[in-house]
């Protein structure tokens, strides 16, 4: 292989690898998950499973949370009526936080048939992180209010977390893409911190690696025309010397 052939072939190199630095950036985890509910209802106990997602959106110094039902729970044994029931619930974190988020939404927007399970729409709250880190959300208890009675459901089979964020507390800096965002760091000027002329402290992490690599194909591709350029010139020496 050619020196010139060599070095294009390092120059893709330097260029895959920075793309695979990008592409294993981290991101955002959301699943689906199958929750359990038991519901103490005015007329007994019963259950229902739903399956049930979790997003999040950055909103200003927080995120705002999307919780979905993808099956009806529980039942009532007379029809609801348009705007007789109203849902809420909360949803637990874990990881770098704890407590847990409330949400809520409107009330039915059209009658639910008696003895049919109770379609839930849409709840959304603000989570502001208390800590910075990745956190989890799960769904958590479930309540309804229906007719002057209150129905609550409870997760019994400890269903995984339905969303994981990558999250800054307040008074640090991130973004997400509905999801996960990065953060820098910066250092006030100090003799002997590694700091550099401005005063801010060398970054470190993927964008680094993907300077550095692409430094490297610049480089070689250097080399490369360098090369060619210092071989074009000794055979011109040679053919005068002749």
């Amino acid at each position: 292989m050619s020196y010139q052939k060599r070095t294009a072939a390092l120059a893709s190199v330097a260029a895959l690898a920075g793309s695979a630095v990008f592409m294993a950036a981290p991101a955002a985890r959301a699943d689906v998950v199958d929750v359990n509910y038991k519901c103490q209802t005015p007329i007994g106990v019963k259950t229902a499973v739903s399956p049930i997602d979790i997003k999040g959106v950055k909103s200003g110094s927080g995120y705002q949370l999307t919780m979905s039902w993808q099956k009806g729970v529980s039942s009532s044994p007379v029809e609801l009526g348009k705007g007789a029931m109203t849902p809420s619930a909360t949803i637990k974190l874990g990881g770098a936080d704890s407590g847990t988020v409330a949400v809520s939404g409107p009330a039915n927007q059209a009658a639910i048939p008696a003895n049919t399970p109770i379609k839930i729409n849409d709840l959304t709250g603000t989570y502001t992180p208390k800590a910075s880190g990745k956190v989890t959300f799960t769904a958590a208890v479930l309540t309804i209010k229906a007719l002057g009675t209150t129905t609550t459901c409870t997760p019994t089979n400890s269903p995984g977390p339905s969303l994981t964020l990558d999250v800054t507390a307040a008074g640090g800096s991130s973004g997400s893409s509905g999801s996960t965002g990065t953060t820098g760091t910066t250092g006030s000027t100090s003799s002997g911190t590694g700091t550099d002329s401005s005063g801010t402290l060398p970054k470190t992490g993927p964008d680094d690696s993907v300077i550095a690599l692409g430094t490297l194909g610049g480089t070689v591709l250097l080399a490369g025309a360098a090369g060619t350029l210092w071989l074009t010139r000794r055979s011109q020496t040679a053919r005068a010397r002749r």
